[in-house]
């Protein structure tokens, strides 16, 4: 597939400087391969790349002519492959692996809760039900997918990107990001390990080869057991060929796909535009 994700700010007035990190640069890694990519920025200004503590490819750059918006734009060419190998509901590390203290402090940051993520008395008691009915940590990890998509609807524009988990369950409704952040904080609050992954999704199964469609980002979740094994809770499906991975971390707030600090106006808003061309 190929990728071409612009985003950006505009101002109220002009701005004398800013100060940005971009990730919208996939990742290599076993289901998928990045054979080209590509960042440009607007107005123009050198770029540097390196990858931050989460593993994430962030593209950093400084803006120190006067501009009254910024433009990034991300283009990328990526290989991906369906599911593959994946784990049987009875399958993988049992709830005794999980509990070992080799395990819990290997993946410590992963099992805590993030602001995203915290849960309150009720979901807290959902989870220890859903663990109480399931012999493997596996098996309640797919029942709580299950169980999320069946209670929050999704709905775009219901919740804004400082949304968490709680807000989303309350008002049962929700974007990917929320789904998913109510996911990895009832996978956590069980005690399995997850993490919230960041990318986009081709919308259609049957897109024909090179038509360009407006896809969006996307978000999906990750849990360990035994090894890392990755679900779509928003659309009740495992990650496959039509998902490309970006970044992965404890919640939204650890792989944005645009942020920065600014000298000048307020920012009147931002403007997101994701075009996904499926080429063979």
């Amino acid at each position: 597939m190929r990728v071409q994700h612009k985003s950006g700010f505009d101002y109220a007035g002009a701005v004398s400087s800013s100060y940005n990190e971009a990730r919208m640069w996939p990742r290599n890694e076993t289901h998928q391969a990045v054979l080209d990519a590509r960042v440009e920025v607007w107005p123009p200004a050198r770029t540097y790349r390196y990858e931050d503590y989460w593993g994430t490819v962030v593209t950093a750059f400084d803006v120190h002519a006067r501009h009254e918006a910024l433009t990034v734009t991300a283009t990328s060419t990526v290989e991906t492959l369906p599911p593959g190998d994946l784990i049987e509901p009875g399958e993988g590390a049992s709830w005794a692996d999980l509990a070992r203290p080799e395990s819990v402090d290997r993946w410590y940051e992963l099992l805590l809760s993030s602001p995203r993520t915290v849960m309150n008395e009720e979901l807290s008691s959902i989870a220890a039900d859903i663990r109480a009915a399931h012999a493997t940590p596996h098996a309640a990890a797919l029942a709580v997918c299950e169980f999320v998509r069946g209670e929050v609807t999704y709905q775009p524009g219901s919740t804004g990107v400082q949304s968490d988990a709680v807000h989303a369950w309350k008002q049962r409704k929700g974007v990917c990001q929320d789904i998913s952040h109510l996911t990895v904080g009832l996978l956590r609050e069980m005690g399995l390990p997850a993490r919230y992954v960041s990318g986009y999704l081709h919308p259609s199964s049957a897109a024909a080869i090179g038509d360009s469609i407006v896809g969006q980002s996307h978000a999906w979740v990750q849990w360990w057991v035994g090894r890392w094994t990755a679900f779509d809770p928003t659309n009740g499906i495992p990650v496959g060929e039509r998902h490309v991975v970006v970044g992965r971390g404890r919640e939204y707030g650890d792989v944005p796909p645009l942020k920065g600090v600014y000298a000048g106006p307020g920012s009147t808003g931002q403007d997101v535009e994701v075009t996904i061309t499926r080429l063979r």
